[in-house]
């Protein structure tokens, strides 16, 4: 008995699991995601907890050992460091002070999407009154790594969000504007070209300003979603109205047409299932928009605010040229947008080949 032909989607999947470069950004995506949903129990602390007296604390992933100086086994530790000078954000370290890490340990309560809270950690420190900076601290002596955990439900889910709103809008609309066509068709691609014709950024900034400057961080990530995936719908809903034009000439349409079939169902059933390809590629390729407008509006301050953590507010930091010179540190969010945004293109790339029909299996 022949085997039964492969689906469009599992041609695209066979096509794609080829393309090294792509399987790897997927790789990435997933355990950038997956850290993302369970932040708070990876990170060893609070994202707002914070330790003054040891401020911009350099990193100590390179010090992290496994064997003391006798060569014995200890499990992963660092060595204790202590400030020069209260005044000055400079470390010595102590090597006869030993602060193991711990893992499943009790810290900081964190809530899993309000569902539940714990106080279960991955991993945590044996010294609460030493505690290890794998990333380094802040100025206000916050852990990096936490802060960039928890950072990443904002900038991730921005990217995720944002672009399920703007392609169901603009596949809707697209798909209703070229099936109908006539006033339809004219009145809805008027409307697309003025929403084209906004600069989202600027928008967000007008709105953030008239809103007052004590916005709340929940209020200003909603609305950075809202105004993005409002500007961004447009340009999705024009091409999927080209390639509607297109497919509703097919026999299959026209066919069902004859048999009586609603407009809504052939839109639905019919013609924008053959736009998924289209969409698909389209929304991996323009999450990294979202996830970088996120970043810039935050770093120019109009987005998540302190205490919140978000990558582009922890870039803050970096404004500032003796910060980056002396604590170099506060670069780290910037490496995991870069390794997002990177993954995301990669992956976007990949999927365009796969979906091209032209390409060989």
């Amino acid at each position: 008995m022949a085997d039964a032909p492969a689906s469009p989607g599992q041609l695209i999947w066979l096509k794609l699991k080829r393309n090294r470069t792509a399987m790897f950004g997927l790789a990435v995506l997933v355990v950038l995601y997956i850290s993302s949903i369970f932040a708070g129990y990876l990170a060893p602390a609070h994202y707002a907890t914070q330790n003054r007296e040891v401020s911009w604390h350099p990193p100590q992933l390179d010090d992290l050992h496994l064997f003391d100086a006798a060569g014995d086994f200890r499990g992963p530790f660092v060595y204790g460091t202590k400030r020069v000078h209260p005044a000055i954000a400079e470390y010595e370290v102590e090597p006869d002070v030993v602060v193991e890490l711990d893992f499943f340990t009790r810290g900081d309560t964190w809530s899993f999407f309000g569902l539940f809270e714990s106080d279960m950690h991955l991993f945590g420190w044996s010294d609460p009154k030493r505690p290890v900076f794998l990333f380094g601290s802040d100025l206000y002596g916050r852990d990096i790594l936490s802060r960039v955990l928890y950072g990443s439900q904002i900038s991730l889910s921005v990217g995720i969000i944002g672009i399920l709103i703007s392609m169901s809008l603009g596949m809707f609309l697209g798909g209703v504007a070229g099936y109908f066509g006539g006033r339809i068709d004219f009145v809805l691609m008027r409307f697309i070209e003025v929403i084209l014709s906004i600069p989202g950024l600027y928008l967000i900034l007008t709105l953030r300003q008239a809103f007052g400057q004590d916005l709340p961080s929940t209020q200003s990530y909603f609305m950075i979603i809202i105004v993005l995936a409002f500007v961004g719908w447009a340009a999705n809903a024009r091409v999927v109205r080209g390639m509607v034009l297109s497919i509703k000439e097919n026999d299959y349409v026209t066919a069902a047409e004859a048999l009586g079939v609603s407009r809504f169902n052939i839109i639905r059933n019919h013609i924008l299932p053959n736009t998924w390809s289209f969409a698909i590629v389209t929304a991996t390729l323009y999450v990294p928009y979202y996830i970088l407008s996120e970043v810039a509006l935050s770093f120019l301050g109009v987005g998540i605010q302190e205490p919140e953590a978000s990558w582009g507010n922890m870039l803050k930091d970096a404004q500032n040229i003796r910060n980056l010179t002396d604590y170099p540190w506060v670069l780290v969010p910037g490496f995991f947008i870069f390794l997002a945004t990177m993954a995301y293109n990669y992956l976007g790339d990949g999927l365009r080949d796969a979906a091209d029909p032209r390409s060989k299996v």
